[in-house]
């Protein structure tokens, strides 16, 4: 059936979902990664190829020799750095949906939007890495760019929270009450995730953008963190030195 949308730039991305699906179908072991490649193309892809998606099986088969396919059609071993980066900011990603449940019970409408945010922004930035640029049609590439308004909005975010903490005089522990803590755990994997990219953006495969947001977002988590416990009037656990402990 033809699509519904009508834009030029709707068009375009309907013509490369064509074009790749007609790729797929040519050989049993393609179709069968067809699920997988549609995890990237999933924030590229126009509203009306759903049902696209509903034929997809979740299983493939295709990585049971520990391989798997970026989003420009390299087969990889699932140990190669981009996979790692990949699994990272998944986890980050799944991490943050916990807080968020936590932070929805606290009533936290405003921090739940922001969150959903973010959310959608790391399948952006998985979308970029399974991207590599020097192994990738500029064409496809372009269309995974990263822009640095992402991070301008995390700083806007951090600045009008902290506004509103008193300053820390000395270290916190992650503490805090439910959604704090979750939102201090989702900080440590991002930490993960950002360095896992540092290697990519040093190739030149990966826009540096990417590593500032990561950067930023564990920033923004932090804040995020001790908002959540002042809101909820929840005690933050300050670091103790430990018997004998030398003075500096």
């Amino acid at each position: 059936s033809s699509p519904t949308a009508s834009s030029p730039r709707s068009l375009h991305r309907v013509d490369m979902l064509h074009r790749l699906a007609r790729i797929v179908t040519q050989t049993s072991r393609l179709r069968a990664s067809t699920s997988h490649i549609c995890r990237y193309l999933g924030p590229v892809l126009p509203r009306s190829h759903g049902a696209f998606f509903s034929t997809m099986k979740v299983y493939t088969r295709t990585g049971d020799k520990g391989t798997s396919m970026l989003f420009n059609g390299e087969r990889r071993d699932k140990d190669d750095a981009y996979f790692a980066v990949l699994g990272d900011t998944d986890e980050l990603n799944a991490s943050i949906g916990v807080a968020r449940e936590y932070c929805k019970v606290a009533g936290h409408t405003e921090l739940l939007q922001r969150l959903a945010e973010i959310q959608s922004r790391l399948l952006d930035i998985g979308s970029h890495v399974a991207t590599p640029r020097s192994r990738s049609r500029d064409e496809l590439a372009n269309k995974m760019t990263f822009e640095e308004e992402n991070v301008s909005l995390l700083e806007s975010w951090i600045d009008e929270m902290d506004e509103q903490l008193e300053p820390l005089t000395n270290f916190i522990l992650p503490s805090g009450g439910m959604s704090s803590a979750h939102l201090h755990v989702a900080r440590t994997i991002c930490r993960r995730a950002e360095r896992g990219v540092v290697a990519i953006v040093r190739a030149g495969d990966c826009s540096d953008v990417v590593g500032r947001y990561l950067n930023r977002l564990s920033d923004f988590l932090f804040v995020a963190a001790r908002f959540a416990a002042k809101q909820e009037n929840e005690s933050e656990t300050r670091y103790k030195k430990g018997v004998g402990h030398m003075t500096v």
